[in-house]
């Protein structure tokens, strides 16, 4: 019997395919890239067409050795590696790799959308040759990356700090968030206020209505003097119901997800960041395992941005939904969706592979994180092929006097989609859309007489624009066409990793080392760090795709403006990392003069006189760049190793007690929150990760390794008797629980920070 041999990226992939070829197939994992551009060098050689250099990598000599003997062995090579850029740069250099071995062998590619035995065997009856267009595509950006990343980031080094990076994508992400944060710092509340009337008519029930208008000309309240005329005018006044306006609204069915409504959605609806979302759904892809059914791929590929699906997947669907929920619930015809402008419509819509596998039959199969991501694919796509939902409208247009009041309120009058899936505000609605507003209003005619039975004048600050979620600023990368929905999470990972912007509850905040970044990039780099050249180049690299442009255009267009703009940047960019800025300050130790620097944790105050003196200080500043000295946080503790006084002192890891008499005396020790540790004699400390996360743990560690998220707080548990209690963030609000396992003791929140000591 002839030997095939099927290669694919994943091990759990490959597992999961083996099972439905069965005898006469051998199917081999390279474990990702098996090369890449060298590490500490360019690796590209410029003036020779930016020809690559690209180097086995040395965890995959093994993996290539292994999958050389293999091929040797077989009739047939396949290269079924993932149906997108990077699987078709992996399948290249496997097949630069098995010829040189392997020379008189065909070696042929398959595109496996969804890893089921119809899809399998359907790719391997089509066989292709290997896509140049395509390879070459994510060769330009895998080029790109490098000349930016390598040529940039040592500026940075030498400027700022050691181990920064400039990323083309990146440093765009970065520019969005800082751009923002500029925005909420100009912005000027301005005041405004409402005034609503609680109604009643012949018939109930009671409901509000907001003064909107004088003489017919919109009216806006601007302070409580305004707010408290209108209200003294409208209230001895007739209030008669002038219009009663009622229509029909439709909410269409949302479309099947495409891998950034994927994030965005997992995002808001399951707080999944998006590098957790891709994780979770490449397992659902490359295969679970079901029992005796064995590995089978849940999910179609999730690196899509096309909302395309196949006719007889609908079909399938469609008979589904009639059974389930009746035939109002299903449309007259199939839901068709546009795809956007620039999608790639190679692969399908990310959809359950097979219908017969709904979340209640696999539940017991999957992790709680699979069945939360797997079901809400499933639930997506199932809405995506419902009746639209339908709601019934009421505005009321109310006279009093010269002012005129509306009332408006709506009601489900068919769910449609809404049975099985809730749209989200942040990501499903479009600009300028609004969700219908809650609430019944009676059934009155018009002219009927209106009472007032209260009223409600309301002062209101108009707000900054939003920081940015994780959805949201997803949403706004993919709306500027800035990177690819495949690198999204990267992007979001990385520019937390390299602390250019921080999380705090749940929105991007830039970094004082984010915003200085991007101050520099955007002075020295302006096109690189455009939003609209960097969509640009994404348009270019679908274009090297589509075999429309080469690679080497692409490349030749960027570099020769990049060239001129990275020289002036070496001579001209400022020097953060020896800039000294004088202060009107002066050193407690010496009398000499203070200086501004900027050191591995940002900026502080040191004495000129350094190093003979070696005296520095921590710093803020305000909002009109006034600087105050933060005052030292002294402790009754004195130092055990000379006696001088332990003070309080913030660190990369948190804060920590040192010795006054640093650097003299460089003892140090962690820092007590004042709570005992429930696992030893030790007491708990703050620590922060490396990603700058707070976390709380035992100050014997290594020796007890007692940790927590939770923010434990100096009280007793009155259920269980613990010695302390935690605070637990959640997105309806903070609670306050038991730590305790199997204690279930709760309250809601108002604890304060515990006490340091």
């Amino acid at each position: 019997m002839a030997k095939s041999l099927v290669i694919v990226e994943s091990p759990t992939k490959a597992q999961t395919i083996a099972k439905y070829l069965g005898k006469g197939y051998q199917v081999k994992a390279s474990v990702g890239h098996i090369k890449d551009l060298p590490k500490g060098e360019l690796g590209v050689d410029i003036k020779n067409q930016f020809s690559p250099t690209y180097v086995v990598l040395a965890s995959k000599k093994k993996v290539i050795k292994e999958i050389q003997t293999a091929a040797s062995n077989a009739d047939h090579i396949f290269l079924a590696c993932d149906p997108d850029r990077e699987g078709e740069a992996i399948a290249w250099h496997l097949a630069e790799e098995l010829q040189k071995k392997l020379k008189k062998k065909t070696i042929r590619r398959i595109l496996v959308h969804e890893i089921t035995k119809k899809a399998i065997q359907e790719a391997l009856t089509h066989p292709k040759e290997l896509d140049k267009n395509l390879y070459e595509a994510q060769q330009a950006r895998r080029i790109l990356d490098r000349i930016v990343g390598y040529q940039i980031s040592p500026l940075l080094w030498d400027k700022v700090k050691r181990g920064l990076s400039a990323g083309r994508v990146q440093s765009v992400a970065v520019r969005l968030v800082c751009e923002r944060e500029k925005e909420i710092k100009a912005f000027k509340a301005e005041e405004y206020w409402s005034l609503d009337f609680s109604l009643q008519g012949e018939k109930p029930p009671p409901f509000l209505a907001r003064v909107i208008n004088y003489k017919g000309e919109k009216l806006a309240i601007s302070n409580a003097g305004e707010a408290k005329k209108i209200e003294a005018e409208v209230r001895p006044s007739k209030l008669i119901l002038g219009k009663v306006i009622k229509k029909e609204r439709r909410r269409h069915a949302p479309a099947p997800f495409i891998t950034s409504r994927l994030q965005q959605d997992a995002s808001q609806k399951l707080g999944f960041s998006p590098k957790k979302t891709m994780m979770i759904a490449q397992q659902l892809y490359e295969g679970i395992e079901l029992g005796e059914e064995g590995p089978v791929g849940l999910i179609t590929y999730m690196r899509t941005d096309s909302t395309r699906v196949s006719n007889d997947v609908i079909n399938e669907v469609r008979d589904i939904i009639a059974k389930k929920f009746g035939k109002d619930f299903l449309p007259e015809g199939p839901n068709y969706f546009k795809n956007k402008k620039a999608a790639q419509d190679a692969h399908e819509a990310i959809r359950p592979t097979s219908l017969d596998h709904s979340p209640e039959k696999v539940h017991s199969f999957l992790s709680k994180d699979q069945i939360k991501l797997y079901d809400l694919i499933w639930k997506r796509f199932l809405a995506s092929q419902m009746a639209s939902a339908v709601f019934d409208q009421t505005t009321f247009e109310i006279q009093s006097g010269d002012y005129g009041l509306r009332a408006s309120g709506s009601q489900i009058k068919f769910p449609g989609f809404l049975a099985v899936y809730q749209i989200d505000r942040e990501v499903d609605l479009k600009e300028g859309e609004e969700e219908a507003e809650e609430g019944i209003l009676p059934d009155l005619a018009e002219g009927s007489s209106l009472t007032i039975l209260d009223s409600k004048p309301e002062q209101h600050f108009t707000e900054p624009p939003p920081r940015f979620t994780e959805a949201s600023l997803i949403k706004e990368l993919e709306e500027k066409g800035i990177g690819r929905p495949s690198t999204y999470a990267a992007i979001l990972s990385t520019i937390v990793d390299k602390q250019y912007v921080k999380k705090e509850r749940n929105v991007f905040c830039p970094t004082q080392l984010g915003g200085i970044v991007n101050d520099l990039l955007v002075e020295s780099f302006p096109e690189i760090l455009n939003v609209q050249f960097t969509a640009q180049m994404e348009e270019e690299l679908d274009e090297v795709e589509e075999g429309r442009r080469t690679y080497v255009e692409t490349l030749n267009d960027f570099y020769k403006p990049f060239e001129k703009t990275l020289a002036r940047a070496k001579i001209h960019m400022k020097d953060i990392k020896r800039q000294e800025i004088k202060t009107d300050l002066s050193c407690e130790k010496c009398g000499s003069p203070m200086m501004i620097k900027w050191g591995r944790r940002g900026e502080f105050i040191a004495c000129s006189n350094y190093p003979e003196c070696r005296y520095t200080r921590e710093f803020e500043r305000n909002d009109s760049g006034d600087i105050t000295l933060l005052k030292l946080e002294v402790t009754g503790e004195f130092c055990s190793t000379c006696g001088g006084q332990m003070i309080i002192k913030s660190g990369k890891f948190g804060k920590f007690l040192a010795c006054s008499n640093y650097p003299t005396c460089k003892t140090t020790r962690a820092l007590s929150i004042g709570i005992n540790c429930p696992d030893c004699s030790g007491k708990l400390v703050e620590r922060k990760t490396k990603r700058g996360l707070s976390f709380y743990g035992c100050m014997q560690y290594p020796k007890c390794k007692f940790a927590t998220w939770d923010r434990p707080i100096n009280e007793p548990c009155p259920t269980c008797g613990s010695a302390f209690l935690v605070v637990k963030r959640k997105k309806s609000g903070d609670e306050i629980r038991c730590p305790k396992k199997g204690c279930d003791y709760t309250k809601s929140s108002d604890a304060q920070p515990a006490d340091t000591v």
